[in-house]
């Protein structure tokens, strides 16, 4: 048996891994468990990556990445964001999650707290862990839609907090910040001196009168935040591994150089079609919120029509995070009930944070018609209980 690191015991066994290796073995499992589209990357976007691949771009890019998506991306966040940056203050990373690590480890110090969101995305407590910093659970509670309240997040706050993770619009929850909670959270963080590190991965799936707000575009707030953002899912590009991070100059240069210890860059050909998605992809991003607003409707209210299920109707992303108390079950067990006798497959709210107890996560980047289905058979495996 070999003698491993201290830090391999912080990445635990993901229920999402297993549902990958069951989808694999018995198909006639409908799968709610997606954490990626079911959409392909635009047409125009394959084929000017190909393109470019028939050209030779074939090499390394440089550390920061290609001026030219860099240059695109000042005008994208400019437009859509209001956040004013120059080409030196973004870098381009292997999707968002590396932004994420690179975040981290550019800001945090051995033993300074992390205040990450709970539930919240799965990665963000193993990354602090991975760092030696300390994570801070902020308990996101239904009754506030899931939505961080100011002052619970101060009380979490101490002489050892460096920075607070914010995701907006939220995996699992779907919830979307308003601009008067960013606008409180960004005077705790002025008044306390604290980096917030903003997640944004979900930022163009957002849904009926919903508005996004970069929190970095508020008035003085770039030099407090690092925003991160990927063409995964807004683009359906989760394959290409196109990432970037917005951050005051100086942090980017550091973010930069600590990636000849990561990816050096993500593949140049695939940089090269992401400034093709932002300029002529805009068409393909409506049609998928479109869709994905339909089938938002359809498993919403077939929540609230089941028996013993409830839940607040997301107002971004691709997710739904029902209330499953009323079954007397905790979360893994209606995750297994709903597997053995629905054959659904859904993630359970504790692969999100212990305050996920009581919820699962459903997601409808899947088809409309299977969506149907799964939860009719939901509908009749609850109904035997």
């Amino acid at each position: 048996m070999h003698r491993l690191a201290e830090r391999v015991h912080v990445i635990e066994k993901s229920k999402i891994e297993e549902s990958l290796v069951v989808l694999e073995r018995r198909p006639e499992i409908i799968s709610l468990g997606a954490g990626e589209p079911d959409f392909p990357a635009p047409k125009n976007v394959v084929e000017f990556a190909n393109k470019m691949l028939k050209k030779g771009f074939t090499h390394y890019s440089p550390l920061q990445g290609r001026h030219e998506l860099r240059e695109a991306l000042t005008k994208k966040l400019k437009k859509e964001n209001k956040i004013d940056v120059s080409p030196d203050e973004i870098v381009i990373t292997c999707g968002s999650k590396e932004a994420l690590l690179l975040s981290m480890l550019t800001v945090i110090d051995k033993g300074q707290n992390v205040i990450i969101p709970d539930p919240g995305y799965v990665a963000y407590r193993p990354i602090v862990q991975l760092i030696d910093g300390i994570p801070k659970h902020l308990h996101l509670r239904e009754e506030d839609g899931f939505a961080i309240h100011p002052e619970q997040l101060k009380k979490l706050i101490d002489e050892k907090t460096r920075a607070i993770v914010i995701n907006t619009p939220s995996n699992p929850t779907g919830t979307v910040l308003k601009k008067k909670i960013l606008e409180e959270i960004a005077d705790i963080a002025v008044d306390r001196n604290l980096i917030i590190i903003c997640d944004e991965a979900y930022e163009k799936l957002i849904y009926d009168d919903a508005k996004h707000v970069s929190i970095a575009g508020l008035n003085g707030m770039m030099k407090h935040v690092i925003t991160t953002q990927t063409f995964s899912k807004s683009y359906a590009m989760c394959g290409f591994r196109v990432g970037y991070a917005v951050a005051a100059a100086d942090v980017i240069k550091e973010m930069k150089e600590f990636k000849i210890c990561t990816t050096l860059s993500p593949p140049t050909a695939y940089q090269l079609a992401a400034v093709e998605a932002l300029k002529n992809s805009d068409k393909y991003v409506q049609k998928m919120r479109k869709e994905y607003n339909r089938r938002r409707k359809l498993i919403v209210r077939r929540l609230d029509e089941i028996q013993k299920t409830r839940c607040i109707k997301p107002e971004g992303a691709f997710y739904t995070f029902p209330n499953i108390k009323e079954l007397e079950m905790n979360s893994k067990e209606v995750t297994d009930f709903f597997l053995k006798k629905a054959k659904v497959l859904v993630i359970p709210g504790t692969e999100f944070g212990e305050f996920g107890e009581g919820f699962v996560r459903l997601s409808y980047a899947t088809a409309y018609e299977k969506i149907e289905k799964a939860m009719e058979r939901i509908d009749q495996a609850i109904r035997k209980i």
